[in-house]
């Protein structure tokens, strides 16, 4: 596929736009996503951090005592602390307002300048955070980082949807995930290595080297061009036909250049995209884009992702065993999203979704059988035959979501709201999202303490209603061009075919269906 060259049809009648798969779209894709490794590594490194003792010892010395008192009646009560839950949660809270602002730049300065911003709050996080030296410091460190991650969840994604040709958007999109696994597996590795380091300071070094991806992103989006979509919504008319040219290695560009002025022109007409997000014919795509991100982190894949060291501990590792099965999940997540980006664009999502769930019910009810038995049992830790069951169901768990709900939860929201709406409802979507982060990233310890194994029941129930959800309410949008989605999506649903009438917009009338958005551009 990579460098071929392919007609992207529009499908019933529409025009044919001429992309070639060039490299400056592959370099540029990979540069945008290290935001997604910015992400995937503030997430990964806080479980395995707030298992380290000199950390808690410092910051948390209430929990750290807890943690060494042989005495205490409930190894799940251990770790739970408000103050602990607010270190990692704090992240996601910042993240949910910068969105707001996200939006504003991405629209106005562009999608490049966006990511530029990110990175730059990247660094200045991760130097407070590796210089903490009581808690305040360490949580407006944090609080830095959930801004670079609303202003990154916001440009990145967008980013990626409009550079990429239209017969693999799901995969280049997904690219964006695939960065998130790699920056949580490579901070399990940091977390395992600096978790021996002699004299209690290993925590700095792990939070120290997010420094490396927030550099990343910050030369990624130096070198980087914006894409043709922003260059034009902002009046680049010229820049943004050259670039279109450069992207998709063919002076044959016209028909798709117009398509996206006419595009730009109608999107203008809006003058309240927030609101027009409401009407009736929006209603929708609204509702399945929130759906996702609810259901998204009620998987519990966040609860396992941020607090997998701690998990391991908890229902009886050792500390090295519990950082140990903590790479190993970075390694499946890893792996398993590769898989999500060469199935996407031939198996569909509605079939990776469907089959993932079912795999994620069984896997985490089996979970909490065997943690059931344990405490039965009243015994203190895993024996070794059951701990390796244990880790082996949890990365069946973690694999399935990561070829599914995964990238699936970002991708599919990008791929249905129209031009019109396209950035608004990504802040909403990005807002939904890092809400629900929070929430399950400030109450996981608690439940933990009070539900026990149950836990796992409680999440697979949420998997098994989301299953239904994708089964009777989610259409598929595999190699739909974005302008045909009406005609070929939302017209022909059971259910959603209702809300399609032609409605006007508070600016004009944007005519039936959804003629004139562009095919390449998602957001």
């Amino acid at each position: 596929m990579a460098g071929g060259g392919f007609a992207a049809s529009s499908g019933g009648g529409g025009t044919e736009f001429e992309a070639k798969i060039t490299p400056i779209v592959i370099i540029s894709c990979i540069m945008a996503a290290t935001g997604g490794l910015m992400f995937g590594y503030d997430v990964g490194v806080s479980g395995g951090v707030t298992s380290m003792g000199p950390f808690l010892q410092k910051f948390f010395p209430v929990v750290y005592r807890r943690t060494q008192d042989p005495g205490l009646e409930s190894n799940y009560c251990k770790y739970d602390n408000q103050g602990l839950q607010l270190f990692t949660s704090s992240l996601y809270l910042a993240g949910l307002t910068a969105t707001f602002f996200a939006s504003y730049t991405t629209r106005r300065l562009g999608r490049r300048l966006t990511m530029l911003i990110a990175g730059l709050f990247f660094i200045v996080g991760v130097i407070l955070n590796a210089a903490a030296q009581d808690l305040a410091m360490l949580i407006i460190g944090r609080i830095l980082l959930g801004c670079g991650v609303g202003f990154a969840n916001q440009a990145v994604p967008l980013f990626l949807s409009e550079i990429a040709p239209t017969r693999i958007r799901g995969g280049l999109n997904i690219l964006f995930q695939l960065n998130v696994t790699i920056g949580i597996l490579f901070a399990n590795l940091v977390n395992y290595g600096t978790a021996k380091i002699e004299g209690g300071w290993g925590w700095r070094v792990s939070l120290g080297l997010a420094g490396v991806p927030a550099g990343l992103l910050t030369l990624g989006s130096l070198l980087v061009t914006d894409t043709p979509n922003s260059l034009i919504e902002r009046g680049h008319l010229d820049e943004g036909k050259a670039v279109l040219k450069r992207i998709r290695g063919t002076d044959n560009v016209e028909p798709e250049f117009l398509e996206l002025v006419e595009a730009s022109r109608v999107a203008k007409q809006v003058k309240h995209p927030f609101r027009n997000l409401l009407m009736r014919r929006n209603r929708p795509q609204l509702i399945i884009a929130l759906a996702l991100q609810v259901f998204q982190q009620f998987t519990g894949i966040n609860a396992i992702m941020f607090y997998a060291p701690v998990l391991f501990n908890t229902v009886g590792f050792g500390s090295d065993a519990a950082l140990y099965s903590a790479v190993i999940l970075g390694a499946v997540n890893v792996l398993s999203t590769v898989v999500s980006i060469y199935s996407v664009d031939k198996v569909g999502r509605r079939k990776l979704l469907l089959e993932a769930g079912i795999q994620m019910f069984l896997s985490q009810v089996v979970i909490a059988i065997i943690l059931g038995i344990k405490v039965t049992d009243h015994s203190d830790n895993l024996n070794h035959g059951y701990a390796i069951f244990v880790v082996i169901l949890i990365c069946t768990f973690v694999s399935a979501f990561a070829w599914s709900w995964g990238p699936l939860g970002w991708l599919i929201p990008s791929e249905t709201f129209p031009l019109e709406t396209r950035s608004a409802g990504q802040s909403v979507t990005v807002c939904v999202n890092l809400l629900f982060t929070f929430v399950i990233a400030q109450a996981f310890l608690s439940m933990l303490c009070h539900f026990k194994f149950g836990i796992f029941l409680f999440f697979s129930g949420w998997v098994l209603l989301m299953s239904f959800f994708v089964f009777f309410l989610l259409p598929e949008t595999k190699n739909v061009p974005i302008e045909e989605m009406t005609e070929q999506v939302w017209k022909k649903h059971w259910l959603w075919k209702r809300f399609m009438d032609d409605d006007y917009v508070d600016g004009g009338d944007i005519g039936k269906g959804t003629k004139g958005f562009d095919p390449n551009s998602q957001l």
